[in-house]
């Protein structure tokens, strides 16, 4: 049980490493200024607290129905792509204004 112990240490890890990377990642391709810097939303969409799989999410970078930017391959690979939905994914759910009592 070692063996699996440390296997999961290391995909921990990797984890961990690209969710770091996407956050980075994020930021350089200017996810954030509709976004948000923790994807809360603002000029677009709230993208967090969204359980959705990475090809639905890979579907709405490159192929979005609104104002966003449409994303090729060619211009965000899809291991970046990979990266920055790590770090969208890691991102805990926030309340909306209306759930938070005063």
């Amino acid at each position: 049980m070692v063996g699996a112990t440390a296997a999961a240490a290391l995909a921990s890890a990797a984890r961990a490493q690209d969710v770091e990377r996407g956050r980075a990642l994020f930021a350089s391709y200017g996810c954030y200024q509709c976004h948000g810097y923790v994807g809360q939303g603002g000029a677009a969409r709230r993208i967090t607290g969204n359980a959705y799989p990475y090809e639905a999410f890979e579907r709405l970078v490159r192929h979005p129905a609104n104002e966003m930017p449409a994303y090729a391959p060619s211009v965000l690979s899809d291991e970046t792509l990979r990266e920055i939905y790590a770090y969208v994914m890691s991102i805990p759910r926030q309340p909306y204004p209306e759930e938070i009592i005063n």
